[in-house]
């Protein structure tokens, strides 16, 4: 099946300028910036698109989403639900990493695994990673390394530190998780990260960075996440040549200024930006007790967007690396992910003037047309509203 995306102007992120995209079935095979008309270009039957007015980005890839939800820590009523694929598709995020938070008990990695190969099969692109806040890391397999190189949707894994709420591992013992999570991905050809929550204790990363700076293990394999509760470590990490990862969802607009701040400190090709979507944000009072606690949104990737180039003066391709090819390339994804350009998947967000999504195609699958997802789910509303034919002539 083909598509032409029409009179667009593209960011891969980098701008393009107006062009006309081809997609045949779930790649984009052709990307002009010529003068070559759509006509000269359609195949038979093709499906048109017109462009005009909108930006074609490459669809968002947001690295931490609690996909079976988060939450619990105020009791079981407490407890979030599952993200729905539609959520993250209205809001341009074609691909995600789904992991698990403070819940390791009454939500597991095996939980976590099916949602994510559900999520596979309603539009998006979604991997996960093993293990949680616990120490030793919840598995499926038993194993870390096992559950990285024998479950296809593992990537690596999560471990929290510096928080009331982590287990408190030792630094040898955040070196050995690291060793089987990198050990994992070299034999199965995945980045084997070990996604680090950084919390708000006053130690921060000084674990971390008494193991990159005083052993011969890679940098890259760590990855930081909530840097923006800690700048000094964030800059010093990204220098050190590792990536440093900003939660969206909290505090969007102060975020934003915390990256503007850093951005002519570090390499620009460090920075990656995440949601935390669908996970719990809890306010923490000084005896440990909580005041408040809210769910997080996926549409805090977008809005972050606008923030920065519309508040801050952020050029558009600048701020959407942060989300985007930046998030491939430390992902091992970039033959596929994170850009517009021949041979990628055909995830193509269309935005309009005020950064608004207009249109999403998932893999070539037009799911989100003029702001409402078009895509067809498994419970839809009509099957939802009585037995089918065929239901009722199984059931005699």
């Amino acid at each position: 099946m083909f598509t032409l995306i029409k009179n667009v102007n593209v960011f891969s992120p980098e701008p393009l300028g107006n062009c006309n995209i081809l997609i045949c079935n779930d790649r984009i095979v052709y990307l002009s910036s010529d003068n070559k008309q759509p006509e000269d270009m359609k195949p038979m039957g093709c499906k048109v698109i017109d462009g005009e007015g909108a930006c074609a980005i490459p669809g968002i890839i947001d690295q931490h989403e609690h996909i079976i939800g988060g939450g619990g820590e105020d009791g079981y009523e407490s407890s979030i639900d599952p993200i729905a694929s539609e959520e993250c598709l209205r809001n341009g995020v074609t691909t995600i990493v789904g992991v698990l938070g403070t819940d390791s008990v009454t939500k597991s990695v095996r939980q976590l695994v099916a949602q994510t190969k559900k999520l596979n099969h309603t539009g998006l692109t979604a991997y996960c990673l093993t293990g949680a806040y616990a120490y030793p890391s919840p598995t499926i397999t038993g194993s870390v390394t096992d559950d990285i190189v024998f479950v296809e949707e593992i990537l690596g894994v999560k471990l929290a530190i510096a928080d009331h709420r982590s287990f408190y591992p030792a630094k040898d013992e955040i070196l050995r998780l690291a060793a089987q999570a990198r050990n994992a991905g070299l034999i199965s050809g995945k980045p084997g990260i070990i996604h680090l929550h950084i919390g708000n204790e006053i130690q921060g990363m000084r674990q971390i960075f008494d193991i990159v700076e005083n052993t011969s293990f890679p940098i890259e394999h760590f990855r930081p996440t909530h840097m923006e509760k800690n700048l000094e470590d964030a800059v010093r990490f990204a220098d050190l040549g590792g990536y440093i990862d900003f939660t969206a969802c909290d505090d969007t607009e102060k975020t934003a200024q915390k990256i503007i701040d850093i951005v002519d400190k570090v390499p620009l090709d460090r920075i990656t930006i995440s949601s935390d979507a669908n996970g719990s944000v809890p306010v923490w009072r000084s005896d440990g007790t909580l005041e408040v606690m809210k769910k997080s949104s996926v549409s805090s990737m977008l809005q972050m967007v606008r923030l920065l180039k519309d508040k801050h003066g952020l050029p558009l391709e600048k701020a959407l690396r942060f989300m985007t090819s930046n998030v491939s390339e430390g992902l091992k994804l970039k033959k596929e992910k994170g850009y517009l350009k021949e041979g990628c998947h055909a995830d193509i967000v269309l935005l309009t003037p005020d950064l608004q999504v207009r249109d999403v195609f998932a893999k070539g699958v037009h799911v989100v047309s003029k702001g409402r997802a078009v895509s067809k789910q498994y419970y839809s509303k009509e099957e939802c509203n009585g037995l089918s034919e065929k239901s009722k002539r199984n059931r005699g």
